[in-house]
């Protein structure tokens, strides 16, 4: 009965169209594309966090001649939240929002148009040191999680293409 029912969960998922995005691993069609993707430098700290992340997801698959490039503009933001009774900031966002275009390389066409952005909270200590080092900590993590929704959405892309 187990086995039945194997086969026919097996049997169901292959008539459904679903497909591996990462069929082939890093010889695979959409492995590939990533890796055939330029990231020029983005200005600011922010640029040089995200655009290292960012290389260093697309290119897991190996080096390959560039055939697309993304272009990203960041906006990072540091804002106070929580006002004390005596004017000091308690609680700050960091945010970091990205505009980004896939462009291919060789006809100049738009491929991805998109943003992404997040957020995050840091509480705002007594120690100086402390809080800086949070807001560095909570840049270098943003920085991260956009440069993952990038290539989410620049995989998706490729594998439509």
């Amino acid at each position: 009965m187990r086995i039945f029912l194997t086969l026919a969960s097996a049997l169901s998922l292959s008539a459904c169209g679903l497909s591996p995005m990462y069929a082939g691993g890093g010889s695979g069609e959409v492995a590939q594309g990533l890796a055939a993707v330029d990231v020029p430098p983005i200005a600011g700290k922010a640029g040089w966090l995200v655009r290292n992340a960012l290389v260093d997801k697309l290119g897991a698959a190996g080096v390959a001649s560039p055939r697309y490039r993304l272009d990203v503009r960041l906006d990072d933001s540091l804002e106070g939240l929580a006002v004390l009774a005596d004017d000091t900031v308690s609680r700050e966002r960091r945010t970091l929002r990205a505009r980004y275009q896939l462009v291919d390389a060789a006809t100049g066409d738009i491929l991805l148009d998109a943003t992404e952005g997040t957020d995050a909270g840091i509480d705002v200590v007594s120690s100086e040191y402390a809080t800086i080092a949070a807001e560095q900590t909570a840049l270098e993590n943003l920085s991260v999680e956009i440069a993952d929704r990038i290539v989410t959405r620049v995989a998706l892309t490729l594998r439509d293409q």
